[in-house]
């Protein structure tokens, strides 16, 4: 079979990937389910799953259901295909050591699987990286949601309504607070004529409410939008009653230009320290200030939460 230049280009790129050579070694060895092969790379589902279609719609992977489970394996039957005699050639020159580990890994994996492993097994210590029917975040915070009653909550910057929807079931009240009608408009269609929800369309930095109005105030990836956040956390503090709670997510310091440039931030987020040194001038006790994650894709931006309470009396 002839190709194009196209042609060829494409499936140069398809093997130039080290996780796709990465699969396709680990295939030739064994059959293998997308759960094996994502225990065994530890790369994400998503990335397994998009490496597969592209590998089987080249004809270098085929499939079978065994017992309803899917197993994938290297279609490698005919020389003749461009795509089977580019990987042979190349694969004639690999010798890679994770290779070795892969192939003792999904050798394990059978294993496992022929002794009856639960499929909670086999996932076992990175499951919140696999599917699994109704288990998902968003349903997992629902659940645990039910553990509190938050009284009182205004969202600061609330958007389209997306927190405020997965709260409002535990609020007494619920103030959305945004500047752009657009999302406030989103947010009513969201939130659906909800008796608790309120509407305010206004400026983080001037928010016309009365002091000590809220048991919650949350503040979530917002303060990258204001050239002054220290005055959005004073203005927070000052509508907290006595008792309650703030509640902050944001980029920690950074040095890339994409945030600005493709999502309107005009500030480089703030370290924890700064954060931190922000909440206790105003008074607030802060009961952590630290990094919760990291992305995992370039720029790795990194994510600060704080939680602070104002101190009865204050």
């Amino acid at each position: 079979m002839q190709l194009s230049i196209d042609q060829s280009t494409l499936l140069c790129r398809l093997l130039a990937d080290a996780s796709r050579q990465r699969i396709l070694l680990l295939l030739e060895a064994e059959a293998l389910s997308v759960a094996e092969i994502t225990q065994i790379t530890r790369l994400s589902q998503g990335r397994v799953s998009t490496h597969l279609s592209r590998l089987r719609a080249a004809g270098l992977v085929t499939d079978e259901r065994v017992n309803n489970v899917r197993h994938f394996r290297a279609n490698l039957g005919d020389p003749e295909d461009p795509a089977t005699g580019l990987w042979q050639t190349l694969r004639a020159r690999i010798d890679d050591q994770q290779a070795e580990f892969d192939r003792e890994k999904a050798r394990e994996a059978v294993r496992r699987r022929h002794a009856g492993t639960s499929w909670a097994e086999t996932v076992a210590g990175r499951m919140e990286r696999h599917y699994s029917p109704g288990r998902s975040w968003e349903a997992n915070a629902r659940a645990l949601l039910g553990l509190v009653s938050l009284g009182d909550v205004l969202d600061i910057g609330s958007g389209d309504g997306v927190v405020p929807e997965l709260l409002i079931e535990r609020t007494r009240s619920m103030t959305c607070a945004d500047i752009s009608p657009t999302l406030l408009r989103a947010a009513r269609s969201r939130l659906q004529n909800d008796p608790r929800a309120r509407f305010l369309q206004c400026d983080m930095n001037a928010l016309p409410l009365a002091p000590a109005s809220f048991d919650q105030i949350l503040l979530m990836h917002v303060l990258t939008y204001t050239l002054t956040p220290e005055r959005v956390i004073a203005n927070a503090a000052r509508l907290l009653r006595p008792g309650g709670t703030l509640l902050i997510a944001t980029l920690d310091k950074h040095e890339y230009g994409i945030a600005e440039e493709t999502f309107d931030h005009v500030n480089q987020g703030m370290s924890p320290a700064t954060l931190q040194g922000e909440l206790e001038r105003n008074e607030l006790a802060v009961d952590w200030c630290d990094i919760a994650c990291q992305e995992g894709r370039p720029p790795y931006f990194k994510v600060v939460v704080a939680r602070a309470c104002k101190r009865a009396g204050h």
